[in-house]
């Protein structure tokens, strides 16, 4: 079993394209207020998470979040594509600001994978070139993760999330996750 330290306070910065299983994977690990999901706020400044053009405000509303749960010394779980260097930039810099740690789990299970997924989702419709062009772009930008201050990088080429662990450290009490939630 994979074990995945993650300090508290930190910003995790969950990486892939569309149907990689990032919101998946931030449920099965994150408390549902540690999660700043770009979709979710894109629904509450739009009514709708698919509104591309609330993206500007879905951001600068997420950063507010961010910077109000680090002041408090709170995870926070970035859950958008960040797929390209520029995207996870203002993160690293966030962590920065407040003194943590910037942590970076990009899940890639794969292409063909990430199409089918987003294909079988009834809340989106995502073209295969998106989700292609996504996909090529994270590939190109992962050489520069080394370089963009992340204290840890963890690249998980499994689509099951079956065989990790997610414990919190340091300022909140040790809960090593499971998948389904339970506490170890």
């Amino acid at each position: 079993m994979l074990r995945i330290d993650i300090p508290v306070p930190s910003v995790v910065v969950l990486m892939g394209a569309s149907g990689a299983g990032k919101s998946s994977f931030a449920r099965s690990f994150f408390g549902p207020t540690e999660i700043l999901s770009s979709d979710r706020f894109r629904a509450l400044v739009a009514d709708d998470e698919n509104n591309q053009a609330a993206t500007s405000d879905a951001f600068e509303l997420l950063y507010l979040v961010a910077r109000k749960r680090l002041r408090r010394k709170r995870l926070c779980v970035i859950d958008a594509t960040n797929i390209r260097e520029r995207d996870r930039a203002g993160y690293v810099a966030l962590a920065r600001e407040f003194g943590c740690p910037a942590v970076a789990i990009i899940l890639d299970p794969g292409i063909d994978v990430c199409i089918e997924r987003t294909k079988a989702r009834s809340d989106r419709d995502i073209s295969r070139e998106i989700v292609r062009q996504q996909y090529s772009e994270l590939q190109e930008s992962l050489h520069s993760l080394n370089h963009e201050g992340y204290s840890q990088l963890w690249y998980l080429r499994e689509a099951s999330i079956a065989a990790i662990t997610v414990a919190l450290q340091a300022g909140s009490p040790q809960r090593p996750i499971s998948p389904a939630g339970e506490t170890d």
